[in-house]
């Protein structure tokens, strides 16, 4: 049973590494049409109608996406002034408890996310800008990416019900945050 916890464990965890670090190449397409707009608009005195629309959609899309890779890599901002205090056990148990409001408001959140999206999708909504693009795929991405979010959430409580009650299928050492720490 542990074997297929820590594989369950394992493979969301890179799935929103994969996912994530896809994501994060967005940044350089909103970066490519912010360029484009500047350059239509203050060179050739001919603004865009579709630039902004699009990077602000991409943005969404961005945001969205991204939240279970940052929970993978510890990225989310905490509160920690006891958090930081506690020894590892006791730091862990007080991440069980205060899972809870985590799961109420992400479920909530992918419950509305998908109505919304399925209503976004059954009339193929688009922005009725000058533009007009589809919008339902940016609404779409909002129970995906709130769904690959709780996936992780899963993830962080079984890790911490490890570290907590001592239970051998996962070990500390293996999620290390990446990166510089503070």
């Amino acid at each position: 049973m542990s074997v297929m916890i820590a594989a369950f464990m394992r493979g969301v965890t890179r799935l929103n590494d994969f996912i994530g670090r896809w994501v994060a190449l967005l940044i350089f397409a909103m970066f490519v049409f912010l360029l484009l707009e500047v350059g239509f608009r203050y060179l050739l005195n001919s603004p865009t109608v579709w630039t902004n629309e699009l990077t602000q959609m991409l943005f969404g899309v961005y945001a969205v996406m991204s939240g279970g890779y940052i929970m993978a890599h510890r990225g989310h901002v905490n509160v920690d002034l006891l958090h930081s205090h506690l020894k590892p056990r006791k730091r862990a148990a007080l991440d069980i408890v205060t899972s809870v409001v985590f799961f109420i408001f992400t479920l909530a959140l992918l419950w509305f996310g998908i109505d919304m999206a399925q209503e976004s999708m059954s009339g193929w909504e688009t922005s009725y800008s000058a533009w007009n693009p589809p919008i339902w795929p940016v609404k779409l991405a909002i129970p995906i990416g709130t769904a690959l979010l709780v996936l992780q959430g899963l993830v962080k409580l079984l890790e911490d019900i490890a570290v907590a009650f001592n239970l051998d299928y996962y070990t500390p050492q293996e999620s290390e945050p990446e990166g510089d720490q503070l």
